[in-house]
């Protein structure tokens, strides 16, 4: 799966450089990524513009990674967006077993990009 336009949605600076960097040694590095700073800021973007990835921590301010990608299965334009999950608290089962049927992956941070192509891979063997 080739994805071209990439979403990457945590209110740490560090963690969005951090992020992108992990994708684009994964074998992304051809994508171009978008950025916000919680799912409140990401949803104005994705009003504005069309991605083929979301990647979002679940912890953030104003609209944490929960509501986020509720609000992005109810809505027409973003329904089919694949979603992966980046968070400190992806071991959590509760968080892993709501999600499930929601996201393309859930990695753990700290990310890697080994993490990110077994993250990947790893769901795409199982669809």
């Amino acid at each position: 799966m080739k994805f071209k336009r990439i979403l990457v949605v945590d209110d740490s600076n560090t963690s969005r450089l951090i992020i992108k960097r992990c994708f684009e040694i994964a074998g992304f590095a051809e994508a171009q990524f978008l950025e916000a700073g919680d799912g409140a800021e990401a949803l104005g973007i994705l009003d504005k513009e069309p991605v083929d990835l979301i990647v979002s921590d679940l912890k953030m301010p104003r609209m944490d990674g929960r509501s986020f990608v509720r609000k992005l299965r109810v809505r027409n334009e973003t329904r089919n967006i694949q979603v992966i999950i980046v968070s400190s608290i992806a071991s959590n089962v509760e968080v892993v077993k709501g999600f499930e049927r929601h996201v393309l992956a859930v990695i753990q941070k700290p990310i890697s990009p080994e993490k990110v192509m077994t993250g990947i891979d790893t769901d795409m063997a199982e669809r």
